[in-house]
């Protein structure tokens, strides 16, 4: 039986020959395995780049990784027992490597077969010195370091460096601090995405199936769903079928198909935000921008109303003057001559005209109406300046007429809450027609009608474009809280979900307003589910495939914001604040260079598939520290399902082997078989008749092309039958 001493003798390879904080050299033996090492207990390659070895300290062992190997031309041969001081000999070449110094490897426990059990854990406490041994570590010691860590409960594959140990990860740490899957394409990297996300939700069935069984005479009787909730979002369609075989899939796309389990997505226009409908819009800061607020306030205001009477159409008329005055005076614009001043004269002149009575009034209603008017030219008549195309008009006078209005408009029943401005961005429901009504009607009562109509425009072709209709406004019975039972799971249910959404044929001038507006619902969703359950959270990960397309890297120099940077602000939202709400991202991306810093920063866990682009690899080498970036100079030749797993859900970076993923699960993402088809090894035919019908949407069924519905439009003569508000 071999001593001890004499074992851990047999596992020196090499002696430390220079020590700095970030990086160790150390000088191989000449009887140090060349190829294969056999005194580790199995046979092992050794020395390869990105290996382990280990250096005996007082407390434990210093794990360092192999960065580099060459060869030093040495003036005397250093060989154990075989120096003979009174010959010279040759020169000898002598193997030098460098080391990155990870962690220490300390004894953990010894169990009853006298087994020692080890821990890993980052961080250097003593440095080696000069002279030091060098170890190669034993097959148990190698998958402590890889299979260090605690919870690690999800299997995502092996170490081919390292004895083949097992690579697991905490979920906790792997979606609750945001992932990054990077890699070219044909790397495995949707296969990984894909991959994780099934194997958490077997990893998390199995656990909950044994925890259910131990509790359980007949363990046939455990419900096997598992509360998880993934939200892919996925622009190329390629995961409709990765999770065939899982509980709670739905899949979602622009055209719906029975036979293939998918429905009908929608994304309501009533959802969308004040900022979503400005990018949308280009609408400019200066004069669009408010009077798109204000009319998406008042749009949305109107729909807790019913029952509207002349009397209430006025009182909602008087409220929105307050409002926009209210505003005016804020700014001190009537008597300063600065900013809207020259249209404020206009302006008032519009209010006054509308205010017109009716036989349906009472009798304090009319006299308080007959009064308001008279204020009004009265004011008209204060003018202090001799320029009748800009006018300025006196404070006093200016908060007297803004007096006479509220009392108005307190005789009519509205009160100083009514008067509270609306949140813009609540989401009540409301039709295109609707908002087209709100926006004309409100940019007369502000005077900007002259620069209102190419947002108009914009918004009348959202509207009439047959392949968003069933998109936003597709199903106007939807409410909000169906919207999020079946989008991010069922209510009162602990059974979670796979939501997949195929954006592949949301047409491109609003597939980044559909994204964002998906995104940023799930965000707020959750925020007020944390409030209303007393810090409570509900963990959800949203899924980005292609994120390079909409996590884009911008410039925010500019007033008006492009659809593209908007829903990029919206994810750097989510990366920055959606951890305190259950809200984790695991995005997947061949191109990091052009993604955004701010939601690349928020990353704390990378898969690094092979990626060859120079300033990819550039970009990616400042993500970990400076004496780990050797490691990643094997990206650009790793082999498909190979990649590298650093960051919080790894105790040290770790090259992985992924777990195969079956050929059923596995996105649609193959590269094109272009020799098979040549070759006619697979057949091949193009109907372009059916695809054109497809595209021009003819539907043959009705013998003619389908025609735009008009509906929306049959109440445009009715204009002059309500009040502007």
């Amino acid at each position: 039986m071999i001593s001890p001493l004499a074992y851990a003798d047999s596992l020196r390879i090499g002696s430390v020959d220079f020590v700095s904080p970030d990086e160790i050299k150390a000088l191989l033996d000449i009887e140090a395995p060349t190829d294969v090492a056999l005194n580790a207990g199995v046979p092992r390659p050794f020395p390869r780049v990105n290996s382990y070895v280990l250096l005996p300290s007082d407390s434990g062992f210093l794990v360092a990784q192999i960065e580099w190997i060459t060869i030093e031309r040495s003036q005397y041969p250093k060989r154990k027992g075989m120096q003979d001081f009174g010959v010279i000999d040759l020169p000898y070449p002598l193997r030098k490597m460098s080391l990155n110094p990870l962690g220490v490897l300390k004894e953990h426990e010894i169990n009853a077969k006298g087994d020692c059990r080890y821990a890993f854990s980052r961080g250097i406490e003593v440095y080696p010195t000069v002279g030091d041994p060098v170890l190669l570590p034993s097959q148990t010691q190698l998958k402590a370091i890889v299979e260090s860590g605690e919870n690690r409960r999800v299997n995502i594959g092996i170490s081919p460096l390292a004895g083949n140990a097992v690579v697991s990860v905490d979920p906790d740490r792997l979606f609750g601090r945001h992932l990054a899957v990077l890699g070219n394409t044909g790397s495995g990297k949707s296969c990984s995405v894909a991959g994780i996300i099934r194997w958490s939700i077997e990893a998390a069935k199995q656990q909950k199936t044994s925890n259910t069984a131990h509790g359980q005479e007949d363990s046939r009787a455990v419900n096997t769903s598992v509360n998880t909730r993934f939200i892919i979002l996925d622009p190329n369609g390629e995961y409709s079928e990765a999770f065939s075989g899982l509980e709670n899939v739905r899949i979602f796309a622009v055209e719906a198909s029975k036979e293939q389990n998918v429905n009908q997505l929608h994304v309501p226009l009533w959802f969308w935000n004040s900022a979503e409908w400005s990018a949308f819009t280009q609408a400019s800061s200066r004069a669009q921008r408010p009077t798109l607020i204000q009319a998406l306030r008042s749009v949305r205001d109107g729909q807790l109303e019913s029952g509207a009477t002349p009397s209430h159409d006025m009182r909602k008329y008087l409220r929105t003057i307050v409002s926009l005055v209210g505003i005016e005076m804020t700014k001190g614009t009537p008597w300063t001559g600065q900013g809207p001043t020259k249209g404020f004269k206009e302006r008032l002149v519009n209010w006054e005209s509308a205010l017109t009575e009716n036989d349906s009034f009472s009798p304090t209603e009319k006299h308080a109406l007959t009064d308001l008017k008279q204020k009004f030219i009265d004011f008209l008549n204060s003018n202090l300046s001799n320029n009748e195309n800009w006018p300025l008009y006196s404070k006093e006078s200016t908060d007297l007429l803004f007096t006479e209005i509220k009392k108005a408009h307190s005789v009519f029943g509205g009160s100083d809450n009514d008067v509270l401005p609306i949140d813009a961005d609540i989401p009540r429901p409301f039709s295109g027609d609707q908002l087209l009504r709100s926006i004309e009607a409100n940019a007369e009562l502000m005077g900007t009608t002259e620069y209102t109509e190419t947002m108009l425009m914009r918004i009348r072709t959202l509207l009439s474009d047959s392949r968003l209709k069933t998109i936003i406004t597709g199903n106007p019975d939807l409410s909000l809280d169906q919207w999020l039972n079946d989008y991010i799971c069922e209510s009162n249910s602990s059974e979670g979900s796979v939501t997949v959404i195929d954006l592949s044929l949301v047409p491109a001038e609003v597939i980044h307003i559909i994204t964002a507006v998906i995104a940023r619902m799930t965000l707020e969703a959750l925020q007020r589910y944390r409030r209303i359950n007393n810090g409570e959270t509900l963990p959800t990960t949203i899924v980005m495939e292609e994120a390079h397309t909409f996590i884009k890297r911008y410039q925010n120099n500019s007033e008006e914001t492009s659809a593209s940077s908007m829903c990029t602000q919206v994810f750097e939202k989510i990366a920055r604040e959606g951890r305190k709400f259950g809200l984790g991202l695991m995005l997947s991306s061949q191109r990091p260079s052009e993604l955004s810093p701010t939601v690349l920063s928020q990353c704390n866990t990378f898969l690094l598939h092979r990626i060859s682009n120079d300033r990819d690899q550039e970009l990616v080498s400042k993500l970990v520290p400076d004496n780990l970036r050797g490691l990643l100079r094997e990206l650009p030749s790793l082999p498909s399902r190979n990649a590298i797993l650093l960051g919080w859900a790894s105790e040290l970076p770790v090259m992985v082997q992924m777990n195969y993923l079956k050929k059923e699960h596995q996105p649609k993402s193959n590269d094109p078989e272009y020799w098979d088809i040549w070759t006619g090894k697979v057949k091949r035919s193009a109907d372009w008749k059916t695809i054109a019908d497809d595209w021009q949407q003819i539907n043959h069924n009705a013998g003619e092309s389908e025609t735009f519905d008009d509906d929306d439009d049959k109440n445009d003569n009715n204009d002059d039958d309500y009040l502007p508000f």
